[in-house]
Protein backbone atom coordinates (compact mmCIF):
# COMPACT_ATOMS: atom_id res chain seq x y z
CA UNK A 1 0.00 0.00 0.00
CA UNK A 2 1.06 3.30 -1.09
CA UNK A 3 1.44 5.83 1.64
CA UNK A 4 3.41 8.78 0.30
CA UNK A 5 1.68 11.86 0.39
CA UNK A 6 0.38 13.22 -3.06
CA UNK A 7 2.91 15.79 -4.52
CA UNK A 8 0.83 19.46 -4.05
CA UNK A 9 1.75 23.38 -4.53
CA UNK A 10 2.72 24.30 -0.70
CA UNK A 11 -0.49 25.70 0.65
CA UNK A 12 0.16 28.58 3.28
CA UNK A 13 -1.42 27.88 7.02
CA UNK A 14 -2.26 31.26 7.61
CA UNK A 15 -3.70 34.33 5.45
CA UNK A 16 -4.53 31.61 2.75
CA UNK A 17 -7.47 33.65 1.65
CA UNK A 18 -6.36 37.29 2.44
CA UNK A 19 -4.88 38.94 -0.91
CA UNK A 20 -3.40 42.18 1.09
CA UNK A 21 -3.32 44.70 4.11
CA UNK A 22 -3.51 48.48 4.33
CA UNK A 23 -1.82 50.47 7.19
CA UNK A 24 -4.89 52.99 8.57
CA UNK A 25 -4.73 55.68 10.11
CA UNK A 26 -4.62 55.46 13.93
CA UNK A 27 -7.70 57.54 15.60
CA UNK A 28 -5.54 59.76 17.67
CA UNK A 29 -4.24 60.96 14.12
CA UNK A 30 -8.00 60.97 12.60
CA UNK A 31 -8.89 63.28 15.78
CA UNK A 32 -6.03 65.54 15.74
CA UNK A 33 -6.86 66.18 11.76
CA UNK A 34 -10.36 66.77 12.65
CA UNK A 35 -10.27 68.42 16.21
CA UNK A 36 -13.66 68.63 18.20
CA UNK A 37 -14.29 72.22 19.03
CA UNK A 38 -15.28 72.65 22.61
CA UNK A 39 -18.57 74.06 21.57
CA UNK A 40 -19.11 70.65 19.28
CA UNK A 41 -17.67 69.19 23.53
CA UNK A 42 -20.44 71.08 25.27
CA UNK A 43 -23.38 70.19 22.86
CA UNK A 44 -22.66 66.67 23.16
CA UNK A 45 -22.13 66.44 26.60
CA UNK A 46 -25.33 68.35 27.06
CA UNK A 47 -27.25 66.39 24.72
CA UNK A 48 -25.88 62.69 25.94
CA UNK A 49 -27.28 64.23 29.71
CA UNK A 50 -30.54 64.86 27.86
CA UNK A 51 -31.06 61.35 26.96
CA UNK A 52 -30.09 60.32 29.84
CA UNK A 53 -32.74 62.08 31.50
CA UNK A 54 -35.58 61.19 29.37
CA UNK A 55 -34.47 57.19 29.33
CA UNK A 56 -34.29 57.52 33.29
CA UNK A 57 -37.61 59.24 33.35
CA UNK A 58 -36.61 62.81 34.70
CA UNK A 59 -37.61 64.53 31.27
CA UNK A 60 -41.11 64.04 30.17
CA UNK A 61 -40.23 64.23 26.51
CA UNK A 62 -39.98 62.24 24.06
CA UNK A 63 -37.00 61.04 21.86
CA UNK A 64 -37.38 61.31 17.88
CA UNK A 65 -34.37 60.28 16.21
CA UNK A 66 -34.19 60.64 12.75
CA UNK A 67 -32.63 61.20 9.58
CA UNK A 68 -31.83 59.47 6.67
CA UNK A 69 -31.37 55.18 6.17
CA UNK A 70 -27.91 55.75 5.51
CA UNK A 71 -25.26 58.82 4.84
CA UNK A 72 -23.98 58.66 0.62
CA UNK A 73 -23.83 62.14 0.15
CA UNK A 74 -22.16 64.68 3.33
CA UNK A 75 -23.41 67.75 1.32
CA UNK A 76 -27.05 66.10 1.41
CA UNK A 77 -26.65 65.37 5.03
CA UNK A 78 -25.49 68.49 6.22
CA UNK A 79 -28.40 70.25 4.29
CA UNK A 80 -31.22 67.79 5.85
CA UNK A 81 -29.71 68.60 8.94
CA UNK A 82 -30.28 72.48 8.47
CA UNK A 83 -33.71 71.53 7.78
CA UNK A 84 -34.35 69.08 10.39
CA UNK A 85 -32.75 71.80 12.77
CA UNK A 86 -35.78 74.10 12.39
CA UNK A 87 -38.05 71.53 13.13
CA UNK A 88 -36.85 70.68 15.95
CA UNK A 89 -36.32 74.05 17.43
CA UNK A 90 -40.21 74.37 17.01
CA UNK A 91 -40.88 71.53 19.12
CA UNK A 92 -38.33 70.62 21.51
CA UNK A 93 -40.36 71.55 24.61
CA UNK A 94 -42.37 68.01 23.76
CA UNK A 95 -39.32 66.37 21.44
CA UNK A 96 -36.14 65.96 21.10
CA UNK A 97 -35.22 65.40 18.22
CA UNK A 98 -31.61 63.94 17.19
CA UNK A 99 -30.15 62.94 13.92
CA UNK A 100 -30.06 59.53 12.18
CA UNK A 101 -26.00 59.56 10.93
CA UNK A 102 -25.65 55.99 9.73
CA UNK A 103 -22.76 55.00 8.20
CA UNK A 104 -22.49 51.55 8.32
CA UNK A 105 -24.85 49.42 6.90
CA UNK A 106 -25.05 45.77 7.87
CA UNK A 107 -26.30 43.83 5.09
CA UNK A 108 -28.40 40.16 4.74
CA UNK A 109 -25.66 39.25 2.20
CA UNK A 110 -23.45 41.71 0.06
CA UNK A 111 -24.10 45.18 -0.74
CA UNK A 112 -22.88 48.96 -0.40
CA UNK A 113 -21.56 48.56 2.99
CA UNK A 114 -22.02 52.25 3.97
CA UNK A 115 -19.79 55.76 3.69
CA UNK A 116 -16.84 54.20 6.11
CA UNK A 117 -16.26 51.26 4.10
CA UNK A 118 -17.07 52.32 0.69
CA UNK A 119 -17.19 56.31 0.27
CA UNK A 120 -16.99 56.75 -3.44
CA UNK A 121 -19.75 53.43 -3.64
CA UNK A 122 -17.53 51.97 -6.14
CA UNK A 123 -16.29 48.62 -4.44
CA UNK A 124 -12.77 50.46 -3.79
CA UNK A 125 -13.35 50.32 -0.17
CA UNK A 126 -11.33 53.69 0.66
CA UNK A 127 -12.02 53.03 4.57
CA UNK A 128 -9.00 56.29 5.20
CA UNK A 129 -11.25 58.53 3.77
CA UNK A 130 -14.50 57.29 4.66
CA UNK A 131 -13.34 57.39 8.29
CA UNK A 132 -12.48 61.39 7.67
CA UNK A 133 -15.73 62.38 5.30
CA UNK A 134 -17.44 60.13 8.89
CA UNK A 135 -15.77 62.83 11.36
CA UNK A 136 -16.39 66.02 9.03
CA UNK A 137 -19.86 65.40 8.60
CA UNK A 138 -20.29 64.45 12.26
CA UNK A 139 -18.22 67.87 13.11
CA UNK A 140 -20.57 69.92 11.11
CA UNK A 141 -24.31 68.24 12.28
CA UNK A 142 -22.74 68.68 15.88
CA UNK A 143 -21.87 72.63 15.34
CA UNK A 144 -25.20 73.08 13.51
CA UNK A 145 -27.09 72.18 17.14
CA UNK A 146 -28.40 68.37 16.64
CA UNK A 147 -27.39 65.67 18.43
CA UNK A 148 -26.36 62.28 16.37
CA UNK A 149 -27.44 58.77 16.84
CA UNK A 150 -25.67 55.82 14.74
CA UNK A 151 -25.44 52.46 14.88
CA UNK A 152 -22.09 50.72 16.32
CA UNK A 153 -21.44 48.05 13.86
CA UNK A 154 -17.45 47.63 13.56
CA UNK A 155 -16.04 47.32 16.81
CA UNK A 156 -13.25 49.13 16.15
CA UNK A 157 -15.23 52.44 14.71
CA UNK A 158 -16.09 53.92 17.86
CA UNK A 159 -12.29 54.71 18.84
CA UNK A 160 -12.62 57.23 15.24
CA UNK A 161 -16.08 58.87 15.84
CA UNK A 162 -17.38 58.05 18.85
CA UNK A 163 -16.57 61.32 20.65
CA UNK A 164 -19.44 63.18 18.69
CA UNK A 165 -22.14 60.55 19.13
CA UNK A 166 -24.83 61.09 21.76
CA UNK A 167 -27.19 58.13 21.23
CA UNK A 168 -25.81 54.60 19.81
CA UNK A 169 -27.32 51.31 18.53
CA UNK A 170 -26.80 47.80 18.24
CA UNK A 171 -28.67 46.54 15.46
CA UNK A 172 -30.90 43.59 15.18
CA UNK A 173 -28.14 41.43 13.19
CA UNK A 174 -25.74 42.28 15.94
CA UNK A 175 -27.53 42.36 19.30
CA UNK A 176 -27.04 38.84 20.18
CA UNK A 177 -23.40 39.18 18.79
CA UNK A 178 -21.16 38.97 22.35
CA UNK A 179 -18.41 41.04 20.21
CA UNK A 180 -20.87 44.03 20.83
CA UNK A 181 -22.18 43.60 23.63
CA UNK A 182 -18.90 43.49 25.13
CA UNK A 183 -18.32 47.03 22.79
CA UNK A 184 -21.44 48.26 24.41
CA UNK A 185 -20.58 48.17 27.94
CA UNK A 186 -17.41 50.25 26.67
CA UNK A 187 -19.30 52.81 24.95
CA UNK A 188 -19.86 56.65 26.78
CA UNK A 189 -23.07 56.80 25.31
CA UNK A 190 -26.68 55.82 26.11
CA UNK A 191 -27.63 52.45 23.74
CA UNK A 192 -30.25 51.00 22.02
CA UNK A 193 -30.14 47.24 21.56
CA UNK A 194 -33.04 46.19 18.56
CA UNK A 195 -35.00 43.11 19.32
CA UNK A 196 -33.71 40.44 16.77
CA UNK A 197 -34.80 40.03 13.21
CA UNK A 198 -36.78 37.01 14.07
CA UNK A 199 -38.83 39.39 16.75
CA UNK A 200 -37.01 37.74 19.98
CA UNK A 201 -37.43 40.16 23.01
CA UNK A 202 -35.32 38.33 25.10
CA UNK A 203 -32.08 38.85 22.95
CA UNK A 204 -32.13 42.28 23.27
CA UNK A 205 -32.83 42.02 26.96
CA UNK A 206 -30.28 39.72 27.53
CA UNK A 207 -28.14 42.03 25.53
CA UNK A 208 -28.83 45.12 28.00
CA UNK A 209 -28.36 42.91 31.01
CA UNK A 210 -24.52 41.97 29.41
CA UNK A 211 -23.64 45.61 28.78
CA UNK A 212 -24.26 46.78 31.95
CA UNK A 213 -21.63 43.59 33.41
CA UNK A 214 -17.62 44.52 33.06
CA UNK A 215 -15.99 43.07 30.25
CA UNK A 216 -11.95 42.18 28.78
CA UNK A 217 -11.88 42.07 25.52
CA UNK A 218 -9.68 42.63 22.75
CA UNK A 219 -9.18 46.24 20.84
CA UNK A 220 -7.64 49.21 20.00
CA UNK A 221 -6.17 51.97 21.54
CA UNK A 222 -6.42 55.62 20.65
CA UNK A 223 -2.92 55.17 18.96
CA UNK A 224 -4.31 51.92 17.22
CA UNK A 225 -2.18 49.58 19.23
CA UNK A 226 -4.36 46.30 19.59
CA UNK A 227 -4.86 46.00 23.24
CA UNK A 228 -7.06 44.13 26.14
CA UNK A 229 -10.08 46.81 26.71
CA UNK A 230 -11.60 46.58 30.35
CA UNK A 231 -14.66 48.18 30.64
CA UNK A 232 -16.87 49.27 33.54
CA UNK A 233 -20.63 48.79 32.07
CA UNK A 234 -22.81 50.60 30.47
CA UNK A 235 -26.30 51.19 32.41
CA UNK A 236 -27.54 53.27 30.25
CA UNK A 237 -29.01 50.49 27.42
CA UNK A 238 -32.41 50.75 26.22
CA UNK A 239 -34.52 48.29 24.15
CA UNK A 240 -35.80 49.49 20.34
CA UNK A 241 -38.85 47.23 19.37
CA UNK A 242 -38.41 47.23 15.25
CA UNK A 243 -40.58 44.16 14.66
CA UNK A 244 -39.80 40.78 13.71
CA UNK A 245 -40.20 38.21 11.31
CA UNK A 246 -43.73 37.62 12.81
CA UNK A 247 -44.92 40.81 12.24
CA UNK A 248 -44.81 44.57 14.11
CA UNK A 249 -44.59 44.80 17.33
CA UNK A 250 -45.46 48.28 18.48
CA UNK A 251 -49.06 48.26 19.44
CA UNK A 252 -50.48 48.36 23.26
CA UNK A 253 -50.54 44.70 24.01
CA UNK A 254 -46.39 44.35 22.32
CA UNK A 255 -45.46 47.57 24.22
CA UNK A 256 -47.06 45.94 27.19
CA UNK A 257 -45.43 42.75 26.65
CA UNK A 258 -41.83 44.80 26.76
CA UNK A 259 -42.47 46.06 29.69
CA UNK A 260 -43.02 43.30 31.47
CA UNK A 261 -39.77 41.18 30.33
CA UNK A 262 -38.21 44.60 31.28
CA UNK A 263 -39.32 44.45 34.65
CA UNK A 264 -39.13 40.54 34.87
CA UNK A 265 -35.63 41.05 33.99
CA UNK A 266 -34.92 44.03 36.42
CA UNK A 267 -34.28 46.45 33.81
CA UNK A 268 -35.73 49.69 33.70
CA UNK A 269 -39.32 49.54 31.28
CA UNK A 270 -38.31 51.87 28.55
CA UNK A 271 -38.49 51.45 25.25
CA UNK A 272 -38.02 52.85 22.13
CA UNK A 273 -39.84 52.23 18.85
CA UNK A 274 -38.87 51.96 15.15
CA UNK A 275 -41.60 52.76 12.91
CA UNK A 276 -39.44 51.57 10.04
CA UNK A 277 -38.48 47.74 9.32
CA UNK A 278 -40.69 45.17 10.12
CA UNK A 279 -42.51 48.14 11.98
CA UNK A 280 -43.81 49.26 9.04
CA UNK A 281 -43.57 46.48 6.85
CA UNK A 282 -40.53 47.60 4.82
CA UNK A 283 -42.67 50.38 3.59
CA UNK A 284 -41.26 53.68 4.13
CA UNK A 285 -44.96 55.35 3.01
CA UNK A 286 -46.35 53.46 6.37
CA UNK A 287 -43.92 54.82 9.07
CA UNK A 288 -46.65 57.35 9.65
CA UNK A 289 -48.86 54.22 10.56
CA UNK A 290 -46.54 53.47 13.48
CA UNK A 291 -46.02 56.70 14.47
CA UNK A 292 -49.32 58.02 14.72
CA UNK A 293 -50.29 55.09 17.05
CA UNK A 294 -47.24 55.04 19.04
CA UNK A 295 -47.60 58.72 19.59
CA UNK A 296 -51.19 58.04 20.68
CA UNK A 297 -49.89 55.24 23.09
CA UNK A 298 -47.66 58.20 24.73
CA UNK A 299 -50.14 60.66 24.44
CA UNK A 300 -52.83 58.71 26.30
CA UNK A 301 -49.97 57.93 29.50
CA UNK A 302 -47.63 55.16 28.16
CA UNK A 303 -44.39 56.88 29.61
CA UNK A 304 -42.64 53.06 28.69
CA UNK A 305 -42.61 54.71 25.40
CA UNK A 306 -39.42 56.71 25.53
CA UNK A 307 -38.79 57.54 21.94
CA UNK A 308 -39.41 56.84 18.11
CA UNK A 309 -37.08 56.02 14.98
CA UNK A 310 -37.91 57.53 11.55
CA UNK A 311 -36.36 57.22 8.55
CA UNK A 312 -36.55 60.36 6.44
CA UNK A 313 -34.69 62.42 3.78
CA UNK A 314 -34.79 65.33 1.85
CA UNK A 315 -36.94 63.69 -0.75
CA UNK A 316 -38.84 60.45 -0.62
CA UNK A 317 -38.09 56.90 -1.71
CA UNK A 318 -35.46 54.97 -2.65
CA UNK A 319 -33.33 54.53 -5.75
CA UNK A 320 -30.82 51.91 -6.32
CA UNK A 321 -26.94 52.34 -6.48
CA UNK A 322 -26.25 50.65 -9.96
CA UNK A 323 -23.12 51.18 -11.45
CA UNK A 324 -22.63 55.12 -11.84
CA UNK A 325 -23.01 57.16 -8.50
CA UNK A 326 -22.76 60.33 -10.55
CA UNK A 327 -26.18 60.07 -11.66
CA UNK A 328 -27.94 59.16 -8.50
CA UNK A 329 -30.70 61.56 -7.74
CA UNK A 330 -29.63 64.08 -5.03
CA UNK A 331 -31.98 63.45 -1.24
CA UNK A 332 -33.20 60.03 -2.52
CA UNK A 333 -31.94 56.99 -0.42
CA UNK A 334 -29.47 54.33 -1.63
CA UNK A 335 -30.57 52.02 0.94
CA UNK A 336 -34.04 51.65 2.57
CA UNK A 337 -37.00 54.42 1.89
CA UNK A 338 -37.46 57.34 3.62
CA UNK A 339 -40.37 59.78 3.65
CA UNK A 340 -39.31 63.25 2.94
CA UNK A 341 -38.49 66.53 5.41
CA UNK A 342 -41.91 68.06 4.55
CA UNK A 343 -43.78 64.72 5.85
CA UNK A 344 -41.23 64.73 8.78
CA UNK A 345 -41.73 68.27 9.92
CA UNK A 346 -45.88 67.44 9.78
CA UNK A 347 -45.37 64.79 12.14
CA UNK A 348 -43.26 66.24 14.33
CA UNK A 349 -45.61 68.86 14.73
CA UNK A 350 -48.60 67.04 15.25
CA UNK A 351 -46.54 64.74 17.71
CA UNK A 352 -46.31 67.99 19.54
CA UNK A 353 -49.68 69.15 19.68
CA UNK A 354 -50.51 65.58 21.16
CA UNK A 355 -48.09 65.03 23.39
CA UNK A 356 -49.02 69.16 24.58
Amino acid sequence: MNTTPPSRSPRPLQDANIIGTTPLISPAELKREFPVSLAVEDHVSHSRAMVEDILSGNDKRVIAIIGPCSIHNTGMALEYARQLKNIADEVRDRIFVVMRVYFEKPRTTVGWKGLINDPHMNDTFDIATGLRKARQILMDINQVGLPVATEMLEPITPQYIADMITLASIGARTTESPTHRQMASGLSMPVGFKNSTEGSLEVAINAMKAARARHQFLGIDHDGKTCVMSTRGNELGHLILRGGRNGPNYDAENIAEASRLLNAAKLPPRLVVDCSHANSSKDYRRQLIVWRDVIKQRADGNESIVGLMLESNLIEGQQSLGDDPSVLKYGVSITDGCISIEETTELLRSARAMLS
